[in-house]
C-alpha cells in the first residue's frame, strides 16, 4: 500500500491545496454552531442586546450604578462615557436618536471606548443586577436583612448614597457577596435584561437592534456556509481528479509491465486475474484514495476542534462525549473483526468469476457442440453465488452500522438535553450553548465514524494494493542488455542454434536438448515432429518469449540476448499457431505490423495470402469490421489475414508456426507457391504438421522428444531418418512421396 501511495508524489501540490481547503472547511464548520448559539442567546433571548455595558443610559440610572462601583471602576466609566442633555451640541439629532433626552440627561458610550467593551461588561454586570433586584424586591433582598426596612417613599439608592463612606463600602461588599453564588451567565443575562429595559425607556428602537443583530450574525453564517460549500466542492473535485489520475497512471503502469512480460511471467498470473487487477483492484484503490483525501485530514481536525469547543461550552457534560466515542469504537471494532476477513476473500472470488466467464465465452462453440451449457451454467452459478453470498454478508454487517450509529447519536442527544436542561435551570448554561454543544458532539461522533470507515475500507484496499504490487514488482526474466550490439552490415536473416537446451521455469526435465542447426539467409527451413516434440517452444526461443537455459541462439551472427527485444522482433514476421486478430477493420489488422504500409502493399499482402477473394466479397472490402479476436471469421480466414499481416511487414525472417493447418489443400498449395516468389530473398522458418507443406523446403529439421532426429532435404530424410519416414508414410502415398 505504501509503495502505491508513494506514486502520489506528482500530485503533492494538489494534496497540499486539498489539506489547506479542508482546514478552512473545518474551521467554518466549527464556527457555525457558535454563531447559531449567539443567534439564540443574544438575538432571540436577549433581543439583540449583546453587552451589559450600555450604549446609552439615563443619568439617574448611571448614578445608581456608580453607587455600587469601586472608585477605580467609576474612573473608568467616567472616562468612557460622555454626558448629554438637551443643550448639547447637535441636540436635535441626538433627540431623534434618544427621545428621552428632551426631558432627562443621559450618558453615551464614547466611540473610542468600544474596544474596552469586555472590561466595561465586567464593571457594569453586577451593579446592574443589584439595581434590577433592588428595584424589583427591595433593598433587603440584597442585604440579607442586615439593613432595616426603609419607610415608605424613601429611595433605597438615596439612602445608600447618604451612608458614611466606611458603611457604604461595607454595604457594597455585602451586596456583591450575595452575587458570588449566582453563575456569571445568569448575572450577565439579568444585566442585559436591565439594559434592554433602559433602552426601551430612553426610546431607542430595540426592534431595530434585534433585527440588525440577527441580519449581521445570519449574514456571517451564510458567508461561512458558502465558503464551506466552496471548499467542500473544490476538495471533492481535486480529490476525484487525483484519484482518477492515480488510477489511470496505475493502469498504464500495469499495462506497460504486462506488455514486457515474457511467457515465464504470464505463467504466474491468469489472464482473468490480470484483468481484475487492472480494473476492480485499481477501482478499490481509487475509491479509498478519494476517502483518504477527503476524510483522513478533515476528520481529526473536526474531532479535536469539536472536543475543544464542546469542553469550552460545558466541562461537566464531557463524560457524555467519552461514553459516546467509546460506544462508537466498540461498535466499529465488532464490525471490523467480522467484516474485514471477508474483504480478503472477495477479490479472489472476483478472479474466479472472471475466469469462469472468460472460459465460457471463449469456448462457447465447444460448449454448445458438446451440449454442456448446464454444466457451465452450474460452474458459473457456483462462482457467482459464492461471490454474492460473501458480498451480502459484508453488506449485512455494514448495514448494521447505520441504525447502531443513529441509536448512539439519539441516545447522546437525549443525555445532552436532559443534563443540559438542568444546567440551564441552574443558570450555568444558555439554550443556545446547549444546542451548539449538541452540534459539536455530532461533529465528534461523525469524525470518529468517518475515520473508522476508512480503517474498514483499508484492509480491502490493502489486498488490492498487494495484488497490484505483485504485478508491478514482478521481476522480468527477459531484459534488454545495458549495451546492445548491432548486426554487421551485409548479414541478414541468418538463424543459428548452438547446443541449445531449455526447460520451463520450475520444471525439472528439459523440453529441448542439445539443439544445434543453422538457418541460412534466403532459404526455407522447416521444423516437423510429433505432438509435444518442442517445435513451438523452439520458435518461442527465437522470439525471446523465453530465454534458453543453456547454449545460445544467433540471429545475424549475434546472440539474441545481446540485442534489444525490439530490434530482434523488428527483423521477424511471425504468424502464430493460434491466429490472433484485433478489433478494427481488415486493413487495420494487415497494417498492424507495418503502420506505414500503403494500400498497394496491403492488397499485395492479402493477394499472396489468398485472402483477397473473401475480403472483396464483403461490401466494405478492406474496411470490413473485424470482431474482437476475429470471432466473425473462420479459422482459415483468420490464418490468411495473419499471414498477410506478416507479409505486409516485409521482414528479414518469416516464422510460420503451423500457420497452414486450417487451409484446404488447394489454398495451401496456392499460398505456398505465392510465398516462394515473395520470400525468395528472405529467410523462412516453417513449423508444420503436414508433410506436403514442408517437403519442398530447402532444409527440414526433424524433432523427436526435444532432440533433433534428423536434418536434411525431404529426399535425404526419407532415406536416413526413421521418424520423418514414419510421419511421411502416415500422411502421403508412395506416389505422392516419390
Amino acid at each position: 500500500m505504501l509503495n502505491l501511495i508513494k506514486r502520489l508524489q506528482p500530485f503533492t501540490w494538489l494534496i497540499v491545496i486539498i489539506f489547506a481547503l479542508l482546514f478552512g472547511q473545518a474551521m467554518t464548520d466549527l464556527t457555525l454552531p457558535d454563531y447559531m448559539s449567539r443567534i439564540i442567546n443574544v438575538g432571540i433571548q436577549q433581543n439583540g442586546v449583546e453587552n451589559p455595558a450600555p450604549e446609552a443610559i439615563r443619568a439617574s440610572e448611571m448614578a445608581k450604578l456608580k453607587i455600587l462601583m469601586s472608585d477605580e471602576d467609576r474612573a473608568v466609566v467616567n472616562a468612557d462615557y460622555r454626558f448629554l442633555n438637551n443643550t448639547s451640541e447637535n441636540s436635535a439629532d441626538l433627540e431623534k436618536k434618544y427621545p428621552i433626552l428632551t426631558t432627562e440627561p443621559i450618558y453615551e458610550l464614547k466611540t473610542e471606548a468600544r474596544s474596552a467593551m469586555p472590561a466595561l461588561n465586567t464593571i457594569f454586570s453586577k451593579p446592574e443586577m443589584v439595581v434590577y433586584l433592588i428595584e424589583k424586591n427591595g433593598l433587603g433582598s440584597m442585604t440579607g436583612g442586615n439593613i432595616p426596612t426603609l419607610p415608605a417613599g424613601v429611595d433605597p439608592f438615596q439612602y445608600f448614597a447618604e451612608l458614611p463612606a466606611a458603611q457604604q463600602v461595607a454595604a457594597r461588599t455585602m451586596v456583591l457577596e450575595q452575587l458570588k453564588a449566582i453563575p456569571d451567565k445568569s448575572v450577565a443575562q439579568t444585566a442585559v435584561g436591565y439594559v434592554y429595559n433602559e433602552y426601551t425607556t430612553i426610546g431607542i428602537n430595540v426592534g431595530k437592534i434585534q433585527r440588525d443583530y440577527l441580519m449581521r450574525i445570519g449574514g456571517f453564517m451564510l458567508l461561512l456556509a458558502l465558503l464551506g460549500v466552496i471548499a467542500s466542492v473544490t476538495v471533492g473535485l481535486l480529490s476525484a481528479r487525483i484519484a482518477a489520475a492515480f488510477a489511470r497512471d496505475t493502469r498504464q503502469r500495469i499495462f506497460r509491465k504486462v506488455e514486457n512480460f515474457s511467457n515465464a511471467e504470464f505463467d504466474k498470473f491468469s489472464t482473468a486475474s490480470l484483468i481484475t487487477r487492472s480494473t476492480n483492484d485499481i477501482t478499490q484503490l481509487q475509491m479509498v484514495l478519494i476517502m483518504l483525501l477527503r476524510v483522513v485530514f478533515y476528520a481529526p481536525i473536526m474531532a479535536i476542534g469539536g472536543i475543544i469547543k464542546a469542553v469550552s461550552l460545558d466541562l461537566s457534560m464531557s463524560w457524555i462525549i467519552v461514553a459516546a466515542v467509546m460506544a462508537l469504537i466498540m461498535m466499529i471494532g465488532v464490525v471490523f473483526i467480522i467484516a474485514v476477513p471477508k474483504f480478503r476473500i472477495v477479490q479472489k472470488l472476483i478472479d474466479r468469476l472472471n475466469l469462469v466467464t472468460r472460459e465460457m465465452l471463449t469456448g462457447l462453440m465447444v460448449v454448445r457442440a458438446f451440449n454442456t451449457q448446464a454444466y457451465e451454467l452450474n460452474k458459473f452459478d457456483k462462482a457467482n453465488v459464492e461471490l454474492n453470498n460473501t458480498n451480502l454478508f459484508i453488506n449485512k454487517v455494514m448495514v448494521f452500522m447505520m441504525p447502531a450509529m443513529m441509536f448512539i447519536m439519539n441516545a447522546v442527544m437525549l443525555l445532552i438535553i436532559w443534563f443540559g436542561a438542568k444546567q440551564i435551570d441552574a443558570g450555568a448554561m444558555q439554550v443556545g450553548n446547549m444546542m451548539a454543544y449538541m452540534q459539536y458532539v455530532i461533529m465528534i461522533l461523525m469524525s470518529f465514524m468517518f475515520v473508522s470507515l476508512i480503517f474498514i475500507m483499508l484492509p480491502r484496499a490493502s489486498v488490492s494494493a498487494t495484488r497490484i504490487n505483485e504485478v508491478l514488482e514482478t521481476e522480468l526474466t527477459i531484459l534488454d542488455p545495458a549495451q546492445p550490439r548491432h548486426s554487421e552490415s551485409g548479414i541478414k536473416g541468418t538463424v543459428e542454434f548452438q547446443k541449445v537446451c531449455f526447460k520451463y521455469p520450475g520444471a525439472e526435465d528439459y523440453v529441448l536438448k542439445n539443439i544445434t542447426f543453422a538457418v541460412k539467409s534466403g532459404q526455407t527451413t522447416a521444423l516437423i515432429g510429433g505432438t509435444g516434440s518442442g517445435k513451438s517452444t523452439l520458435i518461442n526461443l527465437i522470439l525471446r518469449f523465453y530465454d534458453v537455459t543453456e547454449g545460445k541462439i544467433l540471429v545475424d551472427n549475434l546472440d539474441i540476448r545481446e540485442v534489444t527485444q525490439h530490434g530482434l522482433r523488428e527483423k521477424i514476421g511471425y504468424v502464430p499457431q493460434k491466429s490472433t486478430l484485433f478489433s478494427g477493420t481488415v486493413e487495420d489488422n494487415i497494417r498492424y505490423g507495418n503502420e506505414t504500409a500503403s494500400e498497394g502493399d496491403i492488397e499485395k499482402a492479402a493477394t499472396i495470402a489468398q485472402a483477397v477473394e473473401f475480403i472483396k466479397s464483403s461490401d466494405k472490402g478492406f474496411k470490413t469490421d473485424i470482431a474482437q479476436g476475429g470471432a466473425n471469421l473462420s479459422g482459415g480466414q483468420k490464418q490468411r489475414l495473419s499471414i498477410a499481416r506478416a507479409l505486409a511487414k516485409k521482414p528479414e525472417i518469416y516464422i510460420f508456426d503451423d500457420s497452414f493447418s486450417a487451409l484446404d489443400f488447394k489454398t495451401d498449395a496456392e499460398l505456398r507457391k505465392a510465398l516462394r516468389k515473395e520470400t525468395k530473398e528472405a529467410t523462412v522458418l516453417i513449423v508444420g504438421q503436414r508433410i506436403s507443406t514442408i517437403m519442398n523446403a530447402d532444409s527440414i529439421v526433424v524433432l523427436d522428444d526435444g532432440r533433433i532426429a534428423g536434418t536434411g532435404t525431404h529426399k535425404e530424410l526419407m532415406e536416413t531418418c526413421g521418424v520423418y519416414r514414419e510421419l511421411a508414410q502416415s500422411q502421403l502415398s508412395k506416389e505422392e512421396l516419390a
